[in-house]
């Protein structure tokens, strides 16, 4: 299990008359992350910096100063995405100069202060590792497994209706074995089941 972000927030604070827009947005891959940061600088061409940080596993991580003093800025968001045990997290913070300058120490604290303010506006969701499940099983046994299986927190596809009902489900892995034997019970052992994929789903 990983923890990563709502789909996106953003908020706004003020340090100082500086103008800080704070964004975080979940991102899948490296490519949505810089396509992230091309559509910020797009829309904020005019800002003095679009410091970002972005962690997509621990292997694929990046910060950025953009022409803030060494350390100050990219540095502290990336610190505030391990320290909230993020992933796939990519957050930029703009900033537009309001004439007082902020200091070594001022300008870590406002960028980390940010940083946490837009996971805040984001929120935080769990990503679970999924085991797809494909029953088949005769129409006598529908009724008891829809009953039971629509009052789990399972995610299920939509059945198809043939010969036999096939329905596709999604498990959390560790609780894979907890259902099987369960379904057989359901059904006095007269069930298919194969493993189909596994994928990591977000869960709120």
């Amino acid at each position: 299990m990983s923890k990563t972000i709502g789909i996106c927030g953003k908020t706004e604070i003020v340090i100082q008359k500086s103008r800080f827009i704070c964004q975080a947005k979940r991102v899948e891959t490296e490519e949505e992350a810089t396509q992230f940061l091309v559509d910020v600088r797009k829309e904020h061409w005019n800002a003095t910096h679009n410091c970002y940080a972005y962690v997509i596993t621990s292997q694929i991580q990046k910060s950025s100063d953009d022409g803030e003093p060494a350390g100050t800025a990219g540095r502290p968001i990336l610190e505030m995405i391990h320290t909230k045990e993020l992933t796939h997290t990519a957050i930029i913070i703009t900033r537009y100069y309001g004439g007082i300058k902020l200091g070594t120490g001022g300008l870590v604290r406002a960028y980390s202060q940010g940083a946490s303010a837009a996971i805040e506006a984001a929120g935080t969701a769990e990503r679970l590792l999924y085991q797809q499940l494909v029953l088949s099983f005769d129409y006598t046994f529908l009724g008891r497994i829809e009953h039971e299986l629509r009052s789990t927190p399972l995610i299920l596809d939509q059945p198809k209706y043939g010969e036999n009902i096939t329905w596709s489900i999604w498990i959390p892995l560790t609780e894979v074995e907890q259902y099987t034997s369960a379904l057989a019970d359901w059904t006095g052992g007269q069930i298919h089941i194969l493993q189909g994929n596994k994928e990591e789903k977000i869960i709120k």
